[in-house]
């Protein structure tokens, strides 16, 4: 983040506190139809067009760290092998048998020179290719060439995989946009794995997520635990293209009020973080689920993935920077408790009216969702998502209005323009 960037954050801070009104020419937010988190119809959607067509985070690079090595993957149900080449390439493959379609892989990790199916002993390299099946004379006029496993899209940024389902999408660089010139600041190429967990929860995945993606909820919710450190007031969001977002809010400007010493200072720094993640909240939404504070000690998204409709699992991630040929550091998971058997304080708050939450919405006294400025993140996910599914195949009832023009969409800000009429520290 350069230096003419960070002063417009420095300055958005001031600006988002002093105001007393949305933005001059902000929409208006109309309401969320509130079947969107009940109605199987948009559910359904979501399957066929949020999870197939947008680059999902599946492994790292950490647990397929040599050539044999492989990992299955379904957190979008659908069955994937990912595996890492004798030439170093990760690929992924759909986990099903050309033959018969028996799942190639049952074990969930591990380490071999071919995949062999347990059914018939049907056998594969590690780039998929039919290698060997039995009784070969009888099946004459087999084509081994366009026999092997089926491929999904794969792609790296950094050692994070990411799959696509969607052969038409695009590039996951050309999807992350802008964001991947954010990140180089992070070393994503050098980070290690320190802790990946997963929990169940009794709602729809979206009202899990949203509870992630605004500072509205931070006084009442987390008053003992983020309130002290996070100013929601002078906090500062930014839409990007394809449904991302970042929050950036910074300490109280007295300083945070006292609290427990921070663990992770024991944690190796990444030295290229600038001022922007070192003194303040800087956290990114990546369409669809991944919601991620990043900082010079740790960079811990979580994923949030479907379930049924009224269900929905939360996956925590904690990575660091490479440690090097020193002892792994002590304190590896920024989320979880007891080992990650339980989740922390903070996503214990988050997620603790999850299941009551479901039960209101579907009642018959639940209509909409009304949204303020603040939470403009949520309403501009679900503005991406029709878009990505096709407004067209959506009940009309169903919809949301595209009222976020592009005007605000990075790296048109409107703010920029209006903060000018604000005293600078010197005036």
């Amino acid at each position: 983040m350069n230096a003419e960037s960070i002063e417009n954050l420095k300055r958005l801070m001031e600006y988002e506190a002093s105001r007393e009104a949305p933005p001059d020419g902000f929409p208006f937010l109309p309401d969320i139809p509130g079947g969107r988190y009940t109605d199987t119809r948009f559910y359904e959607l979501e399957r066929q067009h949020i999870w197939r067509k947008s680059w999902l985070l599946a492994a790292h690079l950490d647990e397929v760290p040599e050539a044999g090595c492989f990992r299955l993957w379904d957190n979008a149900g659908q069955p994937v092998i990912i595996v890492h080449g004798e030439d170093g390439e990760i690929r992924a493959f759909y986990n099903t048998c050309s033959h018969r379609g028996a799942p190639v892989v049952t074990e969930s990790s591990g380490k071999s020179r071919r995949l062999i199916c347990k059914y018939h002993a049907w056998t594969y390299a590690l780039d998929g290719s039919l290698q060997g099946y039995r009784n070969p004379e009888d099946f004459a006029g087999l084509d081994k060439s366009c026999r092997g496993l089926r491929p999904v899209r794969c792609e790296r940024f950094g050692n994070l995989i990411f799959v696509n389902f969607d052969d038409e999408a695009p590039s996951l660089q050309e999807w992350l946009g802008p964001i991947a010139e954010e990140w180089r600041e992070f070393q994503f190429d050098r980070c290690r794995l320190t802790g990946r967990h997963i929990f169940d929860l009794n709602c729809n995945w979206k009202i899990a997520m949203e509870a992630n993606t605004e500072v509205y909820h931070v006084p009442v919710i987390h008053s003992t635990t983020v309130a002290p450190i996070l100013d929601d007031r002078r906090n500062v969001n930014t839409l990007y293209p394809n449904g991302h977002g970042r929050m950036i809010a910074p300490g109280h400007k007295d300083g945070p009020l006292p609290r427990v010493t921070d663990p992770r200072a024991q944690l190796p720094e990444i030295e290229t973080v600038g001022e922007i993640g070192r003194t303040c909240t800087q956290s990114y939404g990546i369409f669809p689920n991944w919601v991620s504070p990043l900082n010079e000690r740790t960079l811990p998204p979580l994923l949030f993935w479907p379930n049924g409709i009224n269900r929905s699992r939360i996956e925590t991630w904690t990575m660091v920077h490479d440690w090097g040929d020193g002892p792994k550091p002590k304190i590896v998971d920024q989320w979880t408790n007891a080992d990650g058997s339980e989740l922390g304080a903070v996503l214990l708050e988050d997620t603790q009216f999850g299941e009551a939450i479901q039960k209101s919405v579907e009642s018959y006294g639940f209509v909409g969702v009304p949204l303020s400025y603040q939470e403009a993140r949520i309403y501009h996910w679900h503005q991406s998502a029709d878009r990505l599914i096709g407004v067209e195949l959506i009940p009309k009832e169903l919809r949301v209005d595209p009222v976020i023009t592009d005007d605000w969409i990075h790296p048109n800000d409107p703010r920029l323009e209006q903060m000018k009429a604000l005293p600078t520290d010197d005036a």
